[in-house]
């Protein structure tokens, strides 16, 4: 609209300008032309000219032509903002990451790429980076700044996320990199159907050989050979062919009769129409194939073994499962596979001891299906533990022999394997919040708090509560403000309510204030790279791990950048006392 406005000062500018000076009826005048600028004006006698004319001169029949403007005089730059979240749901503005510096930015988010975010920490990261926001001005550009979403994206396997991205960004920069991971997942799930669809949301304008290859396939299965052929042919013409592809696709549209066994595992696509086209398919994965490559076998049911007694192929599907390329549960199959006799499993304390280490795990883990006594089961539990720590290939076990021990009630556990059992079992926290307790002998546990825990209390039932506990807790003439206490009164008073004069928590504050560049990053509202910063701070930690001290910590620097949703997720979560789970 501003462009337009600029075009209609200058029309209305030529035409006072044509009133004024001089007209030439037969010649144009070039008002921008450089040639025009040196000349000097001639001065002629007035010419009265028909308004006819005129409207001649300003007005043509034509479509509107484009004004060009010199871009050195006038810079009109268009921001392109991708993300998830309108800024307003976490009181976040356009302009979050505005006042940051890019090279900032981008060290803080490669750091934390390299932390393994709790669940808290990784929200407020998701509600940053993926909110709807202005570039940063300096030292980011557009494609760096839309690859760190991407990358974060797919190195973290966020589907959901990204189906959500996609629904609300139809174009941006390297839209290629996020449908290749989509299709490259599918068709290592031996999902086609899926991966075709996929292949779609790639609008036609963007270019690239894999995809465009992958394409091709999905039209031939879709039995759109006529598609496939044109596209094809603009991929030979466009030079983004190859021998192989071309051999593999002729075969495909019928132009080849006799297909041929080459198998290349250079990359998925090429793995996938290897196996779909060679004759007799024989593929032998060792350690150093592609992860990917590895889930398409499983998935396709492509890995086979029909011979037990080959060692070394069971070996290096061993070492594939250690190194979380292959499930472990195809090497439990395969131990169920093996066959042993009566007296093995009557003589297993000898009998493992003679075998090779892969038949002797396989004894073990059969004898410890067969057993239907705890004891006995744990007690083979522990030598198949120790069995795979031998080999190094804990790995395999580690989650099996967990799952295992969780499933025996603890009061029958024998003595003597307590250890054991406590040792190799992990017990996550469910991170169900208990039922809340008011606690009227502390202020950060009272009822004021509900301001923050109910949504339907108002500041004036706030205020009440305060005061009457504030009177009651008055008596107490040995009470000590604690650091949550400070806590409620801060984000109270953010809030618009009175604190009591007489209760002085302005030295505990002074003295626990965060470091003076988070502040600083509130007070130049540099937003963006604040949040970057608290999620770092974080890092591995559980909301409920943290201390009063790094709670403070947040909830002083939420409340100074105006993030009131963000403060008061997080005295939801810690101030009042909760019964246990």
């Amino acid at each position: 609209m501003k462009l337009l406005s600029l075009n209609k000062k200058i029309l209305s500018l030529f035409f006072l300008f044509s009133l004024s000076t001089p007209l030439l009826s037969e010649d144009s005048v070039d008002i921008w032309g450089k040639k025009n600028l040196n000349k000097k004006p001639t001065i002629n006698k007035a010419v009265i000219v028909p308004e006819k004319e005129i409207l001649k001169t300003l007005v043509k029949t034509e479509a509107p032509s484009i004004v060009e403007i010199d871009t050195k005089t006038i810079s009109i730059k268009k921001k392109s903002i991708y993300g998830i979240f309108e800024p307003a749901e976490n009181n976040l503005t356009l302009d979050m990451w505005a006042n940051s510096e890019g090279t900032k930015i981008k060290d803080t988010i490669e750091r934390i790429n390299k932390i393994k975010l709790s669940s808290y920490a990784e929200e407020i990261f998701v509600n940053t980076l993926f909110t709807i926001s202005d570039l940063p001005q300096k030292n980011m550009t557009d494609k760096e700044f839309i690859n760190y979403k991407l990358d974060w994206l797919t190195d973290n396997q966020k589907e959901n996320l990204i189906s959500t991205f996609l629904n609300k960004n139809k174009e941006f920069p390297n839209k290629k990199k996020i449908i290749k991971y989509l299709v490259d997942k599918n068709i290592a799930k031996a999902n086609i159907k899926e991966a075709c669809i996929n292949i779609t949301l790639i609008s036609n304008e963007i270019k690239d050989s894999y995809l465009e290859q992958f394409k091709i396939i999905c039209l031939i299965n879709n039995n759109k050979k006529n598609e496939a052929m044109l596209i094809y042919d603009l991929l030979r013409e466009q030079k983004l062919s190859n021998k192989f592809f071309d051999s593999k696709i002729n075969y495909l549209l019928g132009i080849n009769t006799k297909a041929d066994n080459k198998i290349n595992d250079t990359s998925l696509l090429n793995f996938y129409l290897s196996s779909i086209t060679a004759s007799e398919f024989n593929y032998k994965p060792n350690k150093k194939t592609d992860k990917k490559i590895w889930q398409y076998l499983t998935a396709a049911n492509l890995l086979k073994i029909n011979n037990f007694e080959n060692n070394q192929q069971i070996k290096e599907l061993e070492i594939a499962a250690n190194n979380n390329n292959l499930s472990k549960n195809f090497i439990f199959e395969i131990y169920t596979n093996m066959r042993f006799s009566f007296n093995d499993f009557l003589n297993i304390e000898t009998a493992y001891l003679n075998l090779d280490s892969i038949s002797a795990r396989a004894l073990v883990y059969q004898k410890i299906l067969l057993s239907d006594n705890i004891e006995t089961k744990l007690k083979y539990l522990f030598l198949l533990n120790d069995l795979f720590k031998k080999d190094n290939l804990s790995n395999i076990f580690k989650g099996y022999l967990e799952q295992e021990l969780k499933s025996i009630d603890s009061e029958e556990i024998p003595a003597e394997y307590k250890n054991f059992v406590d040792a190799n079992t992990t017990y996550h926290k469910i991170n169900k919040l208990g039922k809340i307790k008011y606690q009227d002998d502390k202020y950060y546990s009272s009822k004021v708090v509900r301001f923050y825990t109910e949504s339907n209390t108002t500041k004036k039932k706030t205020s009440k509560d305060l005061a009457s506990i504030y009177k009651k807790i008055k008596k107490k003439k040995n009470y000590q403000i604690s650091l949550k206490d400070v806590i409620l009164f801060e984000s109270l008073e953010s809030d618009g309510f009175t604190i009591p004069e007489e209760i002085n928590y302005k030295e505990i504050q002074r003295n626990n204030l965060p470091p003076m560049e988070l502040l600083n990053f509130a007070k130049n509202k540099e937003i963006g790279l604040l949040l970057l910063k608290i999620v770092e701070l974080i890092g591995e930690d559980e909301i409920s791990d943290l201390d009063s001290h790094t709670i403070y910590f947040i909830n002083h620097l939420f409340i100074k950048a105006n993030l009131k949703k963000f403060k008061n997720k997080i005295l939801f979560l810690v101030l009042p006392e909760r019964t246990e789970i």
